[in-house]
């Protein structure tokens, strides 16, 4: 529970941010929510004056605000089939009197009581008398009592039809609109876009309308949230009271718990003590009771901390969250930029790995000398096994400095140089960077299998944090080596992405056995790392021809690459065989690339020259070749242009 706490205190310590708006880097509005608070998706905005009287009605479309701040209780937050009303904004069935007269239908079996009437399965019926007792009582607000005084009316849907919001044929709903509706009628009206089934299942939110004042909307004002809380807090001492295993206080207990935790539409829960003839207690408890108890309000404040923190930085894929939180404004480990080393996100730095370790230990130690010594860091990791359960699949806690320890060794020992086009100019430029997990696990993946990827992405942050001297698992290892060998089954973009990335992951292995430097070393007498330099040369050999022609097609050291890496030897005398035309239309050019690959043939020797499987490393002789040479094209025609 250790996890749940941490999440107590941060809805403690930033009771300052409850109710107000922030912004996350997809420019999505987050909400701190107060306790005995939801959000929900509504469809349609219904003002009333402030005489208690209908003014207008609009449908939501999707790029309104709609998730909305809602009253909830323990049953509405958990309801399924049962009847639980949320307190104040509600589906149609709920809110509206007149919603069997237009021909909505009610399932549910209970029975209510409302005005000294009991009342068998009538949502409204509970929604009133649960809204009449807030109104009545001490706690009450001025707002949810002129809604309640409108609603009591039972006129709700009556008044969307004649706004023209919601749309009848012979006095009743409209199920599905179809072509029959659109000759009658004309154009699909908003609502039916708006709402996934049918306009009956859409979810009113109320609001109060003024021609003189600017009143703040319902479900942002604070007012009517300090309401519904002071009022339902009253009615918990009903509730049993037992010892909060968060808190260590005497307080009401639940044993209903939070959904939505990932997003609106999320009915996973984390804790939940439901099923008492499976294996969710049984076996070593008697009762849910035994095996933990929480109390109302810590539940919420946790809850709706975590919800927050998902909101403003967690990173998710697939439905598996990724989460760090503990320093403010702590590296996002999933961004593309995470330590912030370019001074705008939108250019790449040419840097040296020189310059680029400097880069990375000036971020780190601006993060050590920011925060509190105490500080601590946290990352959670969430996924649902099923559509009602939600696990904590890994869950760690950093001390400050430990996890920028390990944070900055990542980043020293497991980097590379990368090449992608500038935003601005179009024109690719080089720069050194440490690819992020998720950019790990789609170049050694693809984007073929997001349950892949969130796995593997799991894998490595473990690797990142668990141990400093870790290695990333042989298995991504080997999947990224093979498909990096695989050029011609990527675009060339994704390939030389894949390329880097597993000459990083390649270097952070291989970082306790030998130093693997980003340039060319052309003293390294490993074998692979020789042979994939002779691949280098012969790759850019040819394409130097190719391009002297306008060709753009693949060249013939890319197409037998897997080859070439599994036998070395007799792939290499095919390639050299029809690489001779190419070399000898470069002339001068031609004779320099024939030098270089005797030179290398040299380095290898005879008894290493055979079809024994080449290693990972000759990945790192092909990208450090490759770019030693085009760069040396470079400077040459810089030179002559000059």
């Amino acid at each position: 529970m250790s996890w749940f706490m941490e999440l107590y205190d941060v809805y403690e310590k930033n009771k300052e941010q409850i109710g107000e708006k922030k912004t996350n880097k997809f420019k999505q509005e987050v909400i701190l929510l107060p306790i005995s608070h939801t959000t929900q998706t509504a469809h349609i905005e219904v003002n009333i004056t402030e005489d208690g009287e209908f003014h207008t009605a609009t449908v939501l479309g999707k790029n309104d605000n709609r998730n909305t701040v809602i009253p909830c209780t323990l049953e509405s937050a958990s309801r399924s089939s049962n009847l639980a009303p949320y307190p104040l904004h509600d589906k149609l069935c709920y809110v509206a009197g007149d919603y069997v007269k237009y021909g909505g239908t009610v399932k549910t079996k209970d029975f209510v009581e409302y005005g000294g009437k009991k009342k068998k399965g009538d949502p409204h019926f509970a929604y009133l008398n649960n809204l009449k007792l807030w109104v009545s009582s001490s706690h009450a607000n001025e707002k949810v009592k002129i809604i309640y005084e409108y609603l009591s009316k039972g006129c709700l849907i009556r008044d969307l039809i004649s706004q023209g919001v919601l749309h009848e044929d012979n006095g009743l709903l409209i199920e599905k609109w179809d072509k029959n509706y659109e000759e009658k009628y004309g154009s699909k009206p908003d609502i039916f876009s708006a709402v996934t089934g049918k306009q009956t299942d859409a979810f009113v939110r109320f609001n109060i309308y003024s021609p003189t004042k600017i009143l703040k909307e319902v479900w942002y004002d604070q007012e009517v949230a300090n309401s519904f809380i002071n009022f339902y807090n009253s009615s918990l001492q009903n509730f049993e009271s037992g010892i909060c295993y968060v808190t260590g206080k005497l307080a009401p207990i639940t044993e209903l718990h939070a959904n939505k935790i990932r997003n609106a539409a999320d009915k996973s829960k984390l804790i939940s003590s439901n099923d008492e003839s499976g294996f969710t207690y049984r076996g070593r408890f008697e009762t849910a009771k035994q095996a933990a108890t929480i109390s109302y309000e810590a539940s919420q404040k946790a809850h709706n901390a975590l919800k927050w923190l998902i909101g403003l930085q967690g990173d998710t894929i697939n439905q598996r969250v990724f989460l760090i939180w503990g320093i403010n404004e702590i590296p996002l480990l999933l961004e593309d930029d995470p330590l912030k080393l370019s001074p705008n996100p939108k250019e790449f730095v040419p840097v040296t790995e020189k310059e680029y370790a400097l880069r990375v230990n000036k971020a780190v130690n601006g993060y050590r000398t920011k925060y509190d010594t105490k500080e601590s860091v946290n990352i959670l990791i969430l996924d649902a096994a099923t559509t009602g359960r939600l696990a904590v699949t890994y869950y760690q806690r950093f001390h400050k400095e430990l996890y920028l320890d390990r944070l900055e060794y990542w980043y020293q020992t497991c980097s590379w140089r990368f090449r992608e086009k500038h935003n601005e100019t179009g024109k690719s430029v080089e720069f050194v960077k440490t690819p992020t997990p998720k950019e790990i696990a789609t170049a050694t993946y693809g984007l073929r299998d997001d349950k892949l990827i969130k796995e593997t992405v799991e894998r490595i942050l473990i690797c990142m944090f668990e141990n400093i001297d870790q290695q990333i698992p042989k298995d991504i290892e080997r999947s990224l080596i093979i498909r990096a060998s695989r050029p011609t089954t990527m675009e060339n973009w994704e390939w030389e992405k894949c390329l880097s990335v597993a000459c990083a992951i390649i270097r952070k292995n291989r970082k306790k056995r030998e130093e693997i430097n980003m340039s060319l070393e052309t003293e390294n007498k490993n074998r692979s790392y020789l042979f994939g330099r002779l691949l280098a040369v012969a790759d850019v050999a040819e394409r130097t021809a190719l391009n002297l022609n306008g060709e753009t097609r693949d060249t013939n050291a890319m197409r037998y690459m897997t080859a070439f890496s599994n036998q070395p030897e007799k792939t290499w005398k095919v390639i050299r065989e029809q690489l001779h035309p190419y070399l000898m239309k470069l002339g001068k050019g031609g004779f320099r690339f024939t030098q270089l690959m005797d030179e290398i043939t040299d380095e290898i020797g005879t008894i290493n020259f055979n079809n024994e499987r080449l290693d990972g490393l000759y990945l790192v002789g092909l990208s450090s070749q490759r770019r030693a040479l085009y760069q040396k094209k470079q400077e040459l025609e810089e030179n002559e242009a000059e």
